[in-house]
């Protein structure tokens, strides 16, 4: 049993439909299997972003699989995955038949019991992660097509309010009566911290849906970034530019210096590790604005790899990255040399740990890098050999408004980026 390849676009049709039919033909198939007692076997392709064989004509971050997973109820962990996955594409179904949104985390409420399985690991989503995945690759479709978003807050949630997510998995809690309130109370400050996840600002607006997002009448005020991206429309900007920063702290320093008044840019924030709206806003700006990107994360083996994700996109979500990853951005900053270039003291720079030195060992061996920015992959080299790192924040030490007033103008200016 194998997704068919359908194209996920239609003119005579909407999406939603597609899906559900696509959602019957499987449900039908596997059910006739059981039926005739057949063993259902599912073919699921997989995708990768990068391998380690820099020399080899690999298909990393194509449209071609590189291979396929085969599922069978013959293996106890393939059973449990298939329940998993079939209880998610309920969920879904009835998001599509219903036309409302949710999110993972709200998924992951619903059928707790089935999806904590044997650990009982109150923080484990991975297994709605995986199911998600494999129902985007089976139906050939990306996340949202399935309604399906990265963040449950009640601020942008139009399915549930944050108190109908908490009593989603009431059912549950019932049962559980010893972990209701620590179910309950976990839900609802786990769901109320995704509010403004990823931050906007700048000389940009745009709508979602019925809401307007008007940053150009105060470019130094921030706004989440849309989660339904889908439904964004009417950009207009006068920006000259669009700038990633990694961390909210450096977002904030900008606001505080009121950066967008004398530049005019677009200054976003993905808070760490981008989430899937973050990566895919950003492609759709640049689709539709034609402006030079540019990525400031900080100078160690994390702040690279949130860099490569921008551009390259994530292993995980390997089968969408044509609609993720970003390769148009450059790397502004912050270089191995910024620190002697612009005097960063000793104090403010940390020895790479050991974990440090093994995930760089890693990214070198990437084959993006070498085929595509070996000068990347020159100054990650250069970071293991010095063996020292740095945060963006390091750059401010003798002036706070150092990185708005001349650290990002004048690499901008003087093309100072990779």
């Amino acid at each position: 049993m194998e997704g068919k390849r359908m194209r996920i676009q239609s003119e005579s049709q909407p999406q939603s439909v597609i899906l559900l039919t696509k959602i019957k033909d499987f449900t039908r198939a596997l059910l006739s299997d059981l039926t005739n007692r057949r063993s259902p076997l599912i073919l699921i392709d997989r995708f990768r972003s990068y391998c380690t064989l820099p020399n080899s004509n690999c298909f990393c971050a194509s449209d071609c699989p590189c291979g396929k997973e085969i599922l069978t109820l013959s293996r106890k962990t393939h059973a449990h995955r298939l329940v998993v996955m079939l209880r998610v594409l309920l969920i879904v179904q009835k998001l599509l038949q219903e036309n409302k949104h949710s999110s993972k985390r709200d998924i992951y409420y619903t059928y707790p019991s089935v999806f904590l399985g044997e650990s009982f690991n109150l923080l484990n989503q991975s297994m709605v992660d995986q199911a998600i995945n494999d129902i985007c690759i089976l139906m050939q479709c990306s996340r949202h097509n399935l309604n399906v978003v990265s963040a449950g807050n009640g601020y942008n949630m139009r399915s549930h309010s944050t108190l109908e997510n908490a009593l989603c998995c009431q059912n549950f809690l019932n049962n559980n009566n010893n972990n209701s309130l620590i179910f309950t109370f976990l839900h609802i400050i786990m769901t109320c911290s995704n509010v403004f996840n990823w931050l906007i600002m700048g000389w940009i607006r745009f709508s979602e849906g019925e809401r307007i997002y008007d940053c150009i009448s105060s470019p130094n005020t921030a706004h989440p970034v849309p989660v339904y991206v889908e439904e964004v429309q009417d950009i207009i900007s006068v920006a000259h530019y669009i700038l990633v920063v990694e961390k909210e702290s450096v977002f904030q320093r900008l606001a505080n210096d009121q950066f967008c008044n004398s530049n005019h840019c677009i200054v976003i924030t993905g808070r760490g590790y981008p989430d899937i709206p973050t990566r895919r806003f950003l492609r759709l700006l640049v689709d539709n604005l034609r402006l030079p990107v540019y990525c400031l994360v900080d100078c160690d083996p994390y702040g690279f790899d949130i860099l490569t994700t921008y551009r390259f996109g994530s292993m995980q979500m390997a089968y969408d990255t044509k609609h993720l990853r970003v390769p148009e951005i450059h790397w502004l900053g912050a270089f191995p040399s910024d620190s002697e270039r612009y005097s960063v003291p000793k104090q403010c720079l940390l020895p790479l740990t050991a974990e440090d030195k093994r995930k760089v060992e890693a990214m070198l061996l990437r084959c993006y890098l070498q085929r595509e920015v070996p000068q990347w992959r020159l100054q990650l080299t250069l970071i293991l050999q010095r063996g020292i790192k740095f945060e963006i924040e390091a750059l401010s030490v003798y002036a706070l408004s150092f990185l708005s007033e001349s650290y990002i103008p004048s690499k901008i200016e003087g093309k100072l980026m990779m």
